[in-house]
C-alpha cells in the first residue's frame, strides 16, 4: 500500500488505507496477481471527475464507529473493477452494463466485510451496510480521499469521502495501531499513536465545530410491498406507524439525537426540541 500526497497519521488516515488494502486483496485473490493500491489525499490529473455514468455508493457505519461513507466510482473505473471481479478479459472501451454495476457493487460488500474483521481487533465489532445511491450524498464531506488500484492502463479510481459524524466516531476512538500491509511488500508497521488525554480528545472536536451537519427529520414509517409502491399515484394517502401527537425524531446521519414537535417558522417548518437522545450529549 503506497502512500501519496501529504498524509497525517489520524484515525481517518488508517481507516481509509485499510478500507484500499481490503478492496485490493479481494480483487489480487480474484486475478491471482497482487493488486497495488494507493491513497492519494489530493486527486492527480488522471483522476476523473463527476459525470453521468459514475457509480454512487454509500456505506453506512454502525457499531463501535458510526458514520456514512460515500464512495464514486466512474464509469471506465467500475468497468475495469467489474472485468477483474468477474473473470473477464480487459476491454477498456466496454459500455458499463447492469451486470457490471451489480458485480462492483458485490466487490465492494465483499472488500467491506473483509475490512470490518481487520478493524474487529483495533476497534471492536463494526456493521457496514452497502446501498446504491442515485445522487450524491446531501450531507457536506469532512474528508475525502482517492483511491487508486492498478497500474498502467489499467487503473481504476474510487473517490472516498467521510461524513463529519464518522470522523468524529474515528479520532475520538483510542484504538490500538493497525498494520498496513502492502500487496507485494508484505506488512508495514505503523507507529503507535500516544493515547489522547480528555483535553486532547476536546481538542479534536472543538476541529469539528465549524463543520456543517446535514440533518433530517422523520414523521414515521412503514413497510410497503413492491406492489403497493408501484400502484401508488397522486392522491394516494400512506398511513404511517406514528400518531399526530408522538413527537418527531430528528436524525443526524441516520441517528436520533433528539426529539420535538413540528412548528411553523415564516412560513417553513420548524422542531421545537422537547428531548435530546442520551447518545447524543
Amino acid at each position: 500500500m503506497r502512500n501519496e500526497g501529504a498524509q497525517s497519521s489520524t484515525a481517518p488516515d488508517q481507516f481509509v488505507h485499510k478500507w484500499a488494502e481490503a478492496l485490493a486483496q479481494v480483487l489480487g485473490e480474484i486475478s491471482g496477481a497482487p493488486i497495488q493500491a494507493a491513497v492519494l489525499s489530493e486527486p492527480l490529473t488522471d483522476v476523473p471527475g463527476a459525470g453521468e455514468g459514475d457509480l454512487l455508493m454509500v456505506a453506512l457505519c454502525a457499531g463501535a464507529v458510526r458514520g456514512e461513507i460515500s464512495l464514486r466510482i466512474a464509469g471506465a473505473s467500475a468497468g475495469r473493477l467489474a472485468q477483474i471481479f468477474m473473470s473477464q478479459p480487459a476491454t477498456p472501451d466496454a459500455a458499463l452494463s447492469p451486470e457490471h454495476r451489480e458485480a462492483v457493487v458485490e466487490l465492494v460488500r465483499q472488500a467491506n466485510g473483509l475490512f470490518a474483521t481487520s478493524l474487529r481487533a483495533g476497534c471492536g465489532e463494526v456493521q457496514i451496510g452497502v446501498d446504491v445511491a442515485e445522487a450524491a450524498p446531501s450531507w457536506p464531506a469532512s474528508s475525502s480521499w482517492w483511491l487508486r488500484f492498478g497500474e498502467g492502463t489499467a487503473v481504476s479510481f474510487v473517490e472516498f469521502r467521510l461524513s463529519a459524524a464518522l470522523t468524529a466516531s474515528l479520532r475520538t476512538e483510542t484504538t490500538e495501531a493497525p498494520v498496513l500491509a502492502d500487496a507485494a511488500a508484505g506488512p508495514l508497521p505503523v507507529a503507535p499513536e500516544p493515547e489522547p488525554a480528555v483535553h486532547d480528545q476536546s481538542v479534536n472536536l472543538h476541529a469539528l465545530m465549524d463543520v456543517e451537519l446535514a440533518v433530517s427529520l422523520r414523521f414515521g414509517g412503514r413497510r410497503l410491498l413492491l406492489r403497493e409502491i408501484l400502484d401508488l399515484n397522486p392522491g394516494a394517502v400512506i398511513e404511517l406507524d406514528r400518531q399526530v401527537q408522538e413527537p418527531v425524531d430528528l436524525l443526524l446521519d441516520g441517528r436520533v439525537v433528539a426529539r420535538g414537535e413540528i412548528v411553523v417558522l415564516d412560513g417553513n417548518y420548524g422542531l421545537r426540541v422537547t428531548a435530546i437522545a442520551p447518545a447524543s450529549r
